[in-house]
């Protein structure tokens, strides 16, 4: 019997048979196969290949047309959509750079620095991509998941983009008017929203933008994370009253100043579902704008985690002076993660010796980095100390699992110790080289090569081969705070 060679071609295959083979293939792949024939890029975006759609973009027009044919086929109909607007090609200098690179930060009466007009050209590419992402979601019912970030607020927090630049870049406010529209828009037209996560986002989410979620959906959401700054004064996103109709929230995420006492009480009433995570953002400029004297007592933390056993909290400080770390970590707080990024403010002794004091049942992640610029007078935390608090980390968290220093003094026979202390269990153990040092008497001993059997010792005490990170380009948590943060905190909500 004879076949037609038309009968068997790519293009003869079924639709389903076509949807079933691409759902074995990753998403590039399946971009590939489609260049087959016609028939198979129809079949491309079948909803039942993309539940789930994850973009990174650079702020730059190049995207745009990439951004609007994933956007018109998958919009209205993806369950989960994960947006990054990364800010590795902002341009420096002209008012671009960020606070501790030389930005120039206007004061109170004063005007502010001028942008050059590749600033206002990236801005106005943002606001046109962060239209286009919305408008296509703005009618889809089905999405279960949304999650927004952009690094180009950590910037505006600095001082460096002001009403003034966005009033160049959109005048009268139209577009910025027309971003929070369709986001409430969005809010308001959900049936299966559960995830809601906006982070770092220019002038997105207002304080009235959670009223236009339904109380059916407020009532079944599972994850929220506000974590926007550029709000004035002490106007906050979400209110304690705003937050009573979160009843099943299983994960938080919010700047620290914003969650209250009167949150905590909320949270800690047996009409809420048992809290897991809390991801809280503490920044400097925050604090300055806004107040400490509303955050949770102690006696807060231990109502809530009455409530919520098993609530977990992670906490970044921005430049955060070691005195109002010192009020802010109560010894209550069930504290996992801690993460401090510096470029000017450095964390003292006496925070880490807090830490490992207090929070000597729960702690598994400690990140200390400090940006600065000259690197031999990196600050030493065991200086007039009998033991260095690094150290004593180490011994008394014994569930420490990841560790990472830049830009603070660690003395290679501490590092030595502390690979001793937690071995094997010490999952991650990141060190830049420039923050090693070693004492005279290891240097002085010309029978052994000290780097060498610094490395060696440290290796055997975790088990495993261990170098310096040589470059710091490497150390992402150095690199890329904001992203690592929001990354980090995806991760651990999701981890519920």
């Amino acid at each position: 019997m004879s076949v037609c060679r038309e009968a068997v071609g790519a293009g003869s295959l079924p639709s389903e048979l076509v949807v079933h083979i691409f759902s074995f293939l990753a998403a590039p792949d399946r971009l590939r196969a489609s260049a087959a024939c016609s028939h198979w890029r129809e079949c491309l975006f079948y909803p039942a290949l993309w539940p789930r759609l994850r973009l990174s973009l650079r702020v730059s027009p190049a995207e745009r047309p990439r951004l609007e044919f994933l956007m018109r086929k998958c919009g209205w109909f993806v369950r989960e959509l994960r947006v990054q607007f990364a800010a590795d090609n902002y341009p420096t200098g002209g008012g671009g750079a960020a606070a501790g690179e030389g930005a120039a930060v206007a004061g109170d009466g004063e005007a502010p620095p001028p942008l050059s007009p590749r600033w206002l050209d990236l801005l106005r590419t943002y606001l046109e991509l962060v239209l286009c992402v919305l408008s296509s979601v703005r009618n889809n019912r089905n999405l279960q998941k949304l999650s927004l970030f952009g690094d180009i607020s950590i910037l505006q927090q600095h001082g460096t983009i002001s009403n003034t630049y966005l009033g160049k870049v959109d005048p009268d406010g139209k577009k910025i008017k027309q971003i929070q529209q369709l986001f409430e828009e969005i809010l308001g037209n959900s049936r299966q929203l559960k995830w809601l996560s906006c982070g770092l986002m220019l002038q997105i989410v207002t304080p009235t933008s959670l009223s236009s979620l339904s109380n059916p959906i407020a009532n079944t959401m599972e994850h929220l994370s506000l974590l926007d700054n550029h709000i004035p004064g002490n106007t906050t996103l979400i209110t304690a009253v705003e937050l009573e109709r979160f009843v099943n929230l299983r994960s938080l995420a919010l700047d620290f100043c914003d969650f209250t006492a009167e949150m905590a009480r909320v949270l800690a009433d047996s009409n809420h579902v048992p809290l897991h995570r809390l991801s809280l953002l503490v920044h400097s400029v925050s604090i300055m704008h806004k107040s400490l004297d509303n955050m949770p007592k102690d006696e807060n933390w231990q109502a809530l985690t009455r409530n919520s056993t098993n609530l977990r909290v992670y906490i970044m400080a921005f430049d955060v002076k070691s005195d109002d770390m010192l009020r802010i970590l109560k010894p209550s707080i069930p504290l996992e993660r801690i993460h401090f990024d510096s470029y000017v403010t450095c964390v003292s002794g006496a925070v880490v010796d807090l830490i490992s004091r207090q929070y000597d049942k729960f702690l598994t992640h400690f990140i200390l980095m400090n940006d600065v610029i000259d690197m031999s007078a990196f600050p030493d935390l065991s200086d007039n100390r009998n033991e260095d608090p690094l150290v004593l980390l180490a011994w008394r968290c014994t569930r420490l699992s990841l560790l990472a220093v830049h830009g603070y003094t660690v003395w290679a026979h501490n590092l030595i110790a502390i690979a001793r202390l937690r071995g094997s269990d010490l999952k991650v153990l990141e060190v830049t080289e420039e923050s090693i040092e070693f004492d005279q008497g290891e240097l002085a001993d010309q029978d052994v090569d000290p780097v060498h059997n610094f490395i060696e010792q440290v290796s055997l005490g975790l088990g495993r081969p261990w170098h310096a990170v040589m470059d710091i380009e490497l150390l992402s948590v150095f690199t890329e705070p904001t992203r690592h943060f929001y990354r980090e905190m995806q991760s651990f909500s999701e981890g519920i």
